[in-house]
């Protein structure tokens, strides 16, 4: 991947991050909190959501260390306040769900989009890039690591005393991710769910 192919991986990605962030408090807001709504995060500008580290460091660092092959990032996450739902423990778990739903129904319309249009390059490159970034960044955050998506569906299902317990290591979930991405536990973890669903999406 040259600078070009960069920027353009780089703008698909702040696409999936941006309708992802845009999930949970829209999300949120349906179950009862508007605290993403008066933040002015309940929108689809990517400006509103684009962190320092996750959405500019990250990518730059993966492309660096993966010698263009690999970009991948985080947006800033969307404030939710969970004592506003309605049920906050059964509400985290779709809110939780959401971003990475979105996220995959994105690489399924874009999957559909490359069936029905004709097979020109550049129709192949954008729909390729769209379902790729989107399958990996709905799948990585299904991880049950705090703060990830997958550690509220989880925190949704266990026993409070558990949940509460299993939240406490949040300040420590970026090391972790680190770590399993450092030591490649991380591909081992969820590269084979991701080649499933690209199997799937991608015609052949």
């Amino acid at each position: 991947m040259n600078l070009f192919g960069l920027l353009i991986s780089f703008g698909f990605l702040i696409i999936a991050m941006t309708v992802h962030e845009f999930a949970h408090g829209y999300v949120a807001y349906r179950l009862g909190d508007n605290t993403a709504k008066y933040s002015g995060r309940l929108s689809l500008n990517p400006l509103v959501h684009i962190d320092p580290i996750g959405t500019v460091v990250l990518p730059l660092f993966l492309f660096i260390a993966t010698r263009g092959q690999f970009v991948f990032g985080t947006a800033k996450p969307v404030p939710i306040n969970y004592w506003a739902l309605r049920n906050p423990k059964r509400d985290i778990l779709w809110i939780g769900l959401s971003g990475p739903a979105v996220n995959i129904l994105f690489a399924v319309a874009a999957s559909i989009i490359w069936r029905i249009l004709p097979g020109s390059a550049a129709v192949i490159f954008i729909c390729k890039n769209l379902i790729l970034i989107n399958v990996v960044l709905g799948i990585f955050n299904l991880i049950p690591i705090p703060p990830l998506d997958g550690s509220r569906v989880l925190m949704s299902l266990l026993p409070e005393p558990l949940a509460s317990r299993y939240s406490a290591i949040e300040p420590y979930g970026f090391f972790i991710v680190m770590a399993l991405m450092a030591t490649g536990m991380l591909d081992v973890i969820i590269w084979p769910f991701i080649n499933l669903l690209l199997r799937i999406l991608i015609p052949l």
